[in-house]
């Protein structure tokens, strides 16, 4: 890395001009939207893996609602303040993926989600992250500038720069003038659609309300085939948030997402009731004959351990290929944490080139590690400090620079996350740390470190916004900081709140009939029902973890006082049953990463899975790496339902047809590949797809969350539209319902080609 690489820069708005900037009003509109957009991105990680970039809606919705505040007399705010609230804003959906991919984990490894469990990890990792990149600033956003690209940050501030109030266009330096007058006399300096993100907020809540909540039409189409591919099926999941997720990921990752639910709903599912259709007893794991099994209760039974091996291949993999990458960072970050002491002794700073004192830091990092280690809820001991410290100071630094390498959609967190709990799993065993409440510590290191890792890059991405635009770094960490602390602190409940509201009660007799504790320490505390089933069940029970599968299942039993089993608590994410005891449906989340995290932890530390299964899953990735493919992305299209991802594809495609339609433009002809992606990533389509998605998930939390308390009005708009409504049920049902998704598809393709190219003619 050369010092003088970087050419000199003049920002927006100079070093010497003071413009309002860390103003409350900036500060609580970014903490609001990015709990909002944290909420959203914690939806979509639990139910496909993944989430999409927020800081970009953020941006425009504070322009717009700033703009609209400016309008009934108040005052607009500047670039520096919209820059604020982006940088609160963002830190909701980095936190909101390390949680996502993380905490369910807790569940499958036999323990509770508790609420000061998921609170701390998600405070804890997400503040370290933001302390940890902060001595990174100065060389890797102001050293490397025009070597490190931050592609979203530098989308950001494109963004923010295009709607400037009078103030900031005053104040802004001679270069951003003549910038402005350049894009007004081309036509380009026009508002950054703001409303196009709040139409496709309004769409996506309206469609899914009326969908889900009002049962207006089939939420899965789904078609099952019989001879001679029986029991392959093909579904789609008509969410106008997965739909977005697809347009904004793109067509390459969206299809290969989408070839992996394929292959596992038309090949492999109808694979496993080919050859064994004839056997007249249970094939382990499964528990009932192959022959009397629905294509769902295969999936559930053997494709689920064929995916998460898949999945773990491929974290694997592309940790493996990001290894020269990874390498690169570590030894650049040393150099860049010695280049960051050498300027931090400077007696005159200007205004764009103050961080926050290396002492705060240093003392802050030691506040946090505290926390940690006398947090009773981690179970957390020396070694696993010491982990954290050492896996978050590299993958921060990794996950800092290879943001601004190639981007956070493409930075690999999951990869970092894998090899963090493998190098902890496998330290454990060798002190013979095994089962019980280690399970917890491993999970808890590696949580933290994903955590700290994704919200170190997105802090990357934000004080290269700040860089650009001309923003104050020492403000702009504060922000993030505010932001961090909202966003987990909301993201907790929410959590806690999904899976409760989809949790099933199996009768115990059902499930594992006369199960006894025999003598196994239960749970001091007594516990009760929640959800719908809790009118049926008032009483209270002792709660027993049960961690092997002698007599029925592991997991949760809630026992009485003589120590029988009367309910067996199937979780809201990643459970098993989908309809409860009187026969109502149950919408599972599959949190198909945070499987994987457990199957790591089980597998290393109790070697307590199906591995011929796992070990299926594992070729499959191979072999797709063989062939240059993405192996992960597939891996997580194997393990998703397809109708998850088929709708994740069609997104895809529209993208597709948009950008190749727009490419043929003479205005466009002339960029280069990634001037177009960089255009193409903050067009309206993109926007409105992210109103799509946040309107979607948004939506689908509420109604999570009223699924209790509406529960004899869900049963009613369910019975009536059973017998009356031919959208919802009936031999035309699966056409009709996608004539509303449609509607929505059309919209999505006709805003992003039109608006596109009418804003660049």
């Amino acid at each position: 890395m050369s010092q003088n690489s970087a050419p000199k820069f003049e920002p927006f708005i100079p070093a010497s001009t003071i413009i309002p900037e860390f103003t409350i009003r900036a500060v609580v509109t970014g903490a609001i939207l990015g709990m909002v957009f944290g909420a959203s991105s914690l939806y979509l990680v639990l139910k496909v893996g993944l989430t999409v970039s927020a800081s970009i809606p953020v941006a425009v919705i504070s322009l717009a609602l700033f703009r609209a505040w400016s309008k009934v007399g108040g005052r607009d705010a500047t670039i520096l303040e919209n820059n604020i609230s982006q940088t609160a804003g963002s830190a909701g959906e980095s936190i909101a993926f390390g949680v996502g991919v993380t905490m369910p984990a807790i569940l499958i490894l036999g323990f509770d989600l508790e609420l000061t469990r998921v609170l701390l990890v998600g405070l804890l990792g997400g503040l370290l992250g933001i302390l940890m990149m902060i001595p990174l600033r100065r060389a890797l956003i102001v050293k490397e500038h025009g070597v490190l690209k931050y592609p979203e940050g530098t989308a950001c501030a494109a963004v923010l720069k295009a709607s400037v109030d009078d103030v900031s266009r005053e104040a802004a330096s001679p270069s951003a003038k003549a910038e402005m007058a350049a894009a007004v006399a081309a036509g380009l300096g026009k508002s950054p659609g703001a409303k196009v993100v709040f139409t496709g907020f309004a769409v996506g809540l309206i469609y899914k309300t009326l969908n889900v909540a009002l049962k207006g039409w089939k939420d899965i189409p789904e078609k099952v085939f019989g001879a001679p591919l029986k029991s392959g099926s093909v579904g789609a999941e008509v969410s106008p948030e997965l739909l977005g997720v697809g347009y904004v990921i793109g067509p390459r990752i969206a299809s290969i997402m989408c070839a992996g639910g394929v292959m596992s709903y038309l090949l492999l599912i109808p694979l496993i009731k080919f050859f064994g259709d004839g056997l007249p007893t249970p094939l382990a794991p499964g528990t009932v004959p192959i022959s009397e099994m629905t294509p769902n209760g295969i999936r559930g039974a053997y494709i689920l351990y064929i995916g998460a091996g898949a999945v773990a291949a491929g974290g694997v993999i592309s940790l493996i290929q990001a290894l020269p990458t990874i390498w690169h960072g570590i030894v650049g970050g040393m150099k860049d944490v010695g280049l960051s002491k050498a300027d931090g002794g400077e007696s005159e700073t200007p205004r764009t080139d103050r961080d926050l004192p290396l002492k705060f830091v240093a003392g802050g990092v030691v506040v946090l590690m505290a926390a940690i280690m006398f947090s009773p809820t981690l179970h957390m001991n020396v070694l696993g400090a010491v982990l954290i410290v050492v896996f978050g100071f590299i993958f921060v630094t990794v996950s800092s620079r290879l943001t601004g390498e190639i981007g956070s959609s493409s930075n690999p967190i999951s990869g970092m996350t894998v090899a963090t709990l493998l190098f902890t799993c496998l330290i454990f065993l060798l002190v013979g740390w095994t089962g019980g409440t280690h399970y917890v510590t491993a999970l808890s290191v590696g949580a933290i470190v994903c955590i700290a890792a994704s919200n170190g890059g997105t802090t990357s991405q934000d004080l290269k916004t700040g860089f650009l635009v001309g923003g104050t770094p020492k403000l702009q960490q504060y922000a993030i900081l505010i932001g961090a602390f909202a966003s987990a602190v909301v993201l907790g409940p929410i959590l806690l709140k999904l899976n409760e509201t989809a949790i099933v009660y199996m009768p115990a007799a059902q499930v594992a009939p006369g199960l006894i504790a025999n003598g196994k320490p239960l749970g001091e505390t007594r516990e009760g029902l929640v959800g719908p089933q809790a009118k049926d069940d008032a009483g209270q029970y002792a709660v027993w973890h049960k961690t092997d599968t002698v007599g029925g299942p592991a997991g949760k039993y809630l026992m009485n006082e003589r120590g029988e089993a009367v309910w067996f608590v199937d979780p809201g994410i990643n459970g098993a049953f989908t309809e409860r005891p009187d026969g109502t449906s149950v919408r599972k989340f599959d949190a198909p990463k945070a499987t994987l995290m457990s199957y790591i932890i089980k597998g290393i530390l109790d070697q307590q899975l199906p591995w011929a299964l796992v070990l299926f899953g594992v070729m499959i990735a191979v072999t797709l790496q063989m062939t240059f493919a993405p192996a992960l992305a597939f891996a997580v299209g194997v393990y998703l339902p397809l109708s998850s991802s088929a709708p994740i594809f069609i997104g895809g495609m529209i993208r597709w047809a948009v950008d190749r339609r727009t490419r043929t433009k003479a205005a466009y002809r002339s960029m280069t590949e990634e001037q177009f992606v960089a255009e193409s990533d903050k067009s309206p389509g993109v926007l409105l797809a992210s109103g799509y998605i946040a309107g979607g998930a948004i939506a689908g939390i509420i109604i999570a969350f009223l699924a209790g308390a509406l529960s004899d009005f869900d049963a009613a708009i369910t019975n009536w539209s059973l017998a009356n409504n031919p959208f919802f049920e009936g031999p035309n049902a699966n056409l009709l319902a996608l004539i509303p998704f449609g509607a929505i598809c059309g919209l999505l393709y006709f805003v992003a080609r039109e608006k596109l190219l009418t804003a660049k003619k």
